[in-house]
């Protein structure tokens, strides 16, 4: 049968697994496709490397654009990244009849809902398992695996740079700069880690899954972001005291006023297995109505991990190439006009659970002034630990964890607390959720 013919976009990383894993697993891939899919052209602009990892096996060429209209190219790989020549990529490439295969979260996040309206518009398909969570096929699992399930919430370990910087913290007790320096030198962090440090990355992939599981629009714009910068390694430390781990997550559930979107550290049960993922490694726990709790985990990044979800995603749109575009899965899982615009959450309006660590004075009266101000704002004490001063010592730390309540009301609290002259500097507030 006549081989479906790919364009690649971009042979970095990504891009030579992806011509690696393909090439290698050939025969297998063809089986399970039905037809050949063969890399015919690749776009880069360094066509030496280009050439070099190719070995002369297709085409090569510096002008993405004249690869997006090339007749001959039935299916467009995008891996140049970023949301500037990467988009107008697509939209020519879907403009011109041709299916879309993208690793490129930072683009469907902030420009899917255009994107997959062109490709319904056009009767093509876009597909991005490699978009979220490397190679753990979660967007699979999302769209078509849990389909009879009313998807309640979602958590995630979604990047694993700042999975890498947490285990190392909390194993070897070490701040936040020295192991950003150690990831740096390992090649788990860039050059400029502000991406992954600061939750953007994870935020791109909790929107993406945000849309999946709730048939609403992509809303990176709402979505609340936190990093692990200013975490403190005496706060994993008193964590671990109180049974929790500290992991980033990406959290969005369903809640009774509209959909939660955020990325934040947060507390997790050390009994959890998702608090036991470790090292750069990623994990997404789904709670469904039916299944109840599902976990997916295994490697988020890497070549051929990435270029695992690129090469499914590649046999899938072989597999319904000819299908009658109404009959294929939809891009968000639910059909396009049934997609909801259901409001994402004010930060202030959603509801968890709360650790906060207060450096106070060593003196009479001080829990109870704070406690009384907790009460005031509706919020109970779940456990506590007051340390003894050190010998010589006139200050202490009181952590207490919480029980449920607003964020807003946690933020009131705060105010208030910090402003009593007892308290030294800000409360640190990290936010705790069971998973259960």
């Amino acid at each position: 049968m006549k081989p479906i013919n790919v364009g690649l976009l971009g042979i970095g990383t990504v891009g030579g697994g992806t011509f690696t894993v393909l090439q290698r697993n050939q025969e297998e891939i063809t089986r399970r496709a039905g037809r050949p899919i063969r890399i015919s052209v690749v776009a880069d602009k360094n066509v030496e490397l280009a050439k070099k990892v190719t070995g002369g096996a297709c085409r090569v060429t510096d002008d993405a654009f004249a690869v997006v209209a090339d007749p001959e190219v039935d299916i467009v790989v995008e891996l140049i990244g970023g949301c500037g020549v990467a988009k107008e990529l697509v939209l020519k490439a879907i403009g011109n009849g041709k299916h879309v295969v993208t690793a490129n979260k930072a683009l469907l996040a902030t420009h899917g809902n255009e994107i997959f309206a062109a490709a319904q518009k056009q009767g093509v398909m876009v597909a991005f398992e490699a978009a979220v969570a490397g190679g753990i096929p979660i967007i699979k699992a999302l769209r078509e695996g849990l389909t009879a399930n009313r998807i309640e919430w979602i958590a995630g370990i979604i990047n694993g740079t700042t999975n890498f910087v947490l285990s190392e913290m909390r194993d070897k007790g070490l701040p936040f700069e020295a192991v950003l320096k150690e990831a740096q030198r390992l090649g788990y962090a860039e050059a400029d880690p502000t991406f992954d440090i600061e939750g953007v990355d994870a935020a791109h992939k909790l929107t993406i899954m945000s849309a999946i599981a709730f048939g609403i629009p992509m809303q990176f714009d709402k979505c609340h972001v936190e990093g692990i910068s200013r975490l403190q390694a005496e706060d994993i430390r008193y964590a671990e005291q109180l049974g929790y781990r500290i992991k980033l997550l990406g959290i969005t559930r369903h809640a009774a006023k509209g959909i939660e979107l955020r990325v934040h550290p947060t507390l997790i049960p050390s009994k959890r297995l998702i608090a036991n993922v470790e090292g750069a490694m990623n994990a997404v726990l789904v709670k469904g109505d039916a299944v109840g709790a599902t976990l997916y985990y295994g490697k988020g990044a890497g070549a051929e991990p990435t270029a695992s979800a690129v090469i499914a995603d590649l046999v899938d749109v072989t597999r319904m190439h000819t299908a009658d575009p109404e009959h294929r899965v939809p891009h968000l899982a639910f059909q396009p006009d049934a997609v909801k615009a259901i409001p994402v959450l004010a930060m202030g309006e959603v509801e968890t659970s709360y650790y906060f660590r207060m450096r106070v004075e060593d003196r009479p009266g001080v829990l109870a002034d704070i406690t009384r101000i907790l009460a005031d704002q509706q919020i109970s004490i779940d456990a506590m630990i007051q340390r003894e001063p050190a010998e010589g010592e006139e200050q202490t730390d009181i952590i207490m964890l919480t029980h449920q309540t607003l964020e807003k009301n946690a933020d009131a609290a705060i105010a208030r607390i910090e402003a009593l002259s007892v308290v030294k500097g800000r409360v640190v507030r990290l936010r705790l959720e069971e998973l259960n």
